[in-house]
């Protein structure tokens, strides 16, 4: 392997690592995680020159996760309710193994940084909501765009439910998809039932 593979493969091992260790222990130091990965400190500095840097690459790996999950919940669906409701479960399933990590996140890389990330996903998922308006699945005195923020709160919000301990995390995924549709104007009746069918 070359030097650059053997690198590329220790940035990676680090970064699991870490990843384990902060949601084990949010006050996780760089010595705790370069001893968990079985490295010296200076390694995990030559990678992440700071803990803040490593937290951001972690979100960075994180938001990647959801986008791919949340593009593969939509990919070839026609109907824009059930799209938006398998898009949310998908990107919940994923996003439920980070919710420990973005509330670390919130202390280091701030709130806006994270929104920075999200900004694709949120496009995509205004693309889809603006589809949904202009058939008449969804109603909202909301433009697509701004909904948008709003279907991205009702994550963050439930998240931080579940880490509050408020929502059983076995439901969050569940209720996550069913409070965005009702949020983009799908009777609740419906969205309910809609959802109820995807997960069973």
């Amino acid at each position: 392997m070359a030097p650059s593979g053997r690198a590329d493969a220790n940035r990676r091992r680090i970064e699991q690592v870490a990843l384990a260790e902060l949601l084990r222990d949010p006050d996780a130091s760089m010595d705790q995680i370069a001893r968990a990965a079985g490295v010296v400190r200076r390694t995990v500095y030559g990678h992440f020159p700071s803990r803040e840097a490593l937290i951001a690459a972690l979100v960075d790996s994180a938001v990647e996760s959801v986008a791919q999950a949340h593009a593969a919940g939509r990919d070839g669906v026609d109907d824009p309710a059930e799209a938006v409701a398998r898009a949310t479960l998908n990107a919940w399933r994923v996003a439920d193994r980070y919710r420990l990590l973005v509330a670390l996140a919130q202390r280091s890389v701030t709130m806006e940084g994270i929104r920075q990330r999200l900004a694709p996903v949120r496009r995509s998922c205004a693309d889809l909501l603006q589809r949904g308006l202009d058939e008449g699945v969804f109603s909202s005195p909301l433009p697509a765009a701004a909904l948008a923020y709003v279907h991205e709160q009702v994550l963050f919000g439930l998240m931080e439910a579940v880490n509050a301990g408020t929502l059983p995390p076995g439901k969050a995924g569940r209720s996550a998809a069913v409070t965005v549709l009702i949020a983009a104007g799908v009777p609740p009746e419906r969205a309910t039932e809609l959802v109820a069918g995807l997960v069973e």
